[in-house]
């Protein structure tokens, strides 16, 4: 199966694909990152413009560190677009396989995960789409000249005409690729780890069903031919996880670092201002830094716990009246379930609920400290 034709990943493929970021190789490429990065360039040094400004630096520090970890994640993809592929390829042969199974409980795994992870890639790019149109359109409502984003040039004054109607429709225009080198690389890392745990709920029930009650005189060959597949099944998926943190484990600790930053200036900033609207705003910021942070450590946290669940399953199997070799075999599996897949930040930390935990008491604690020295 190409990977454009499996609904599980396709949605996702697709958007990278008209941007030539995977697949093609084309204009839309260059359109869409180089003057995304130039506007990143421009965001920071208004960084540097507005140092003293403590509001509006941890503002505008937001949408720069969102637009480069837009950046950052597209070039990381470009580069290394032939792994991305492969693994891509990989996982739509596999889920292909899994489809294919003649298993009403399979079937239904695979239905319900393959629908759950559309439905995530699919609204993740709605909700995307819509707050970008809010970022955009909300200096029309402030009732002063404002930038979406802000940005600084060197001898130029953004609010005079016609420069300012010049970078607003820019940045209107730059939203939307923006917003596409952004958003599919969250849901491809959900989707992923989504297929990931199909694989191995998959694997567990082959595992409790390999020797089924109509058949209990199947042969001892007929039974290790079944458990041998199964064993390379899990190998698979081991590979699959492994192949998977490769790919995303450095953005992972990109992203662990800038958004556990921005969380804690964000709080300082909400803490400071006393105008509802900017507080609103704010509190926005903060909930979708936490819920984009949550959908990573919710899916790795997921694999992890359900690859050790391999080992109860392959001993809940019916294994007390086979040979002896297949029970070794058994063994030795359950011994390598009882090592869990993890997909970590940096190749360091495993990214689990007690590290989402352990990253919200970071930004709290140095949230209270900056307060303190700021009063």
């Amino acid at each position: 199966m190409e990977v454009l034709n499996c609904p599980l990943l396709s949605v996702n493929v697709r958007v990278w694909r008209f941007w030539s970021f995977v697949l093609v190789h084309n204009w839309r490429r260059y359109i869409s990152i180089i003057p995304v990065t130039a506007l990143n360039v421009f965001m920071f040094a208004d960084l540097y413009r507005a140092w003293g400004n403590i509001e509006e630096v941890i503002i505008n520090a937001y949408f720069a560190v969102l637009y480069f970890n837009a950046v950052l994640r597209t070039l990381i993809l470009v580069y290394n677009r032939d792994k991305y592929e492969s693994f891509l390829a990989g996982a739509a042969s596999v889920y292909e396989e899994i489809r294919a199974i003649n298993d009403d409980v399979i079937t239904k795994l695979v239905s319900t995960y393959t629908k759950r992870a559309r439905f995530l890639s699919i609204s993740n790019l709605a909700l995307g789409a819509f707050i970008s149109g809010c970022f955009v359109v909300y200096p029309l409502f402030t009732g002063q000249r404002g930038l979406p984003y802000g940005m600084f040039i060197p001898g130029v004054n953004n609010f005079d005409s016609p420069q300012y109607e010049i970078f607003y429709i820019t940045q209107l225009v730059l939203t939307f690729p923006g917003c596409c080198m952004y958003i599919p690389y969250t849901s491809f890392f959900a989707s992923s780890t989504l297929f990931g745990l199909v694989q191995i709920k998959t694997l567990q029930h082959q595992l409790k069903t390999f020797r089924s009650s109509e058949m209990l005189n199947e042969s001892t060959v007929v039974l290790n031919r079944k458990l041998q597949k199964l064993i390379e099944d899990h190998k698979r998926i081991i590979r699959y996880v492994q192949d998977l943190n490769d790919l995303v484990t450095y953005i992972c600790l990109i992203e662990f670092l800038s958004f556990g930053l921005m969380l804690c200036a964000l709080l300082f900033l909400l803490n400071i201002i006393s105008v509802m609207a900017q507080i609103v705003i704010v509190g926005a910021y903060i909930f979708m830094i936490l819920t984009q942070i949550f959908a990573f450590y919710w899916h790795s946290n997921e694999v992890r716990e359900e690859s050790m669940a391999i080992a109860q399953a392959s001993y809940s199997g019916p294994w007390l009246n086979v040979d002896d070799t297949i029970k070794k075999k058994l063994l030795v599996m359950t011994i390598r379930a009882q090592r869990p897949l993890e997909i970590t930040v940096g190749n360091v930390y495993p990214m689990t609920l007690e590290m989402f935990q352990s990253l919200l008491n970071a930004s709290y604690s140095y949230f209270t400290l900056l307060r303190r020295v700021y009063n």
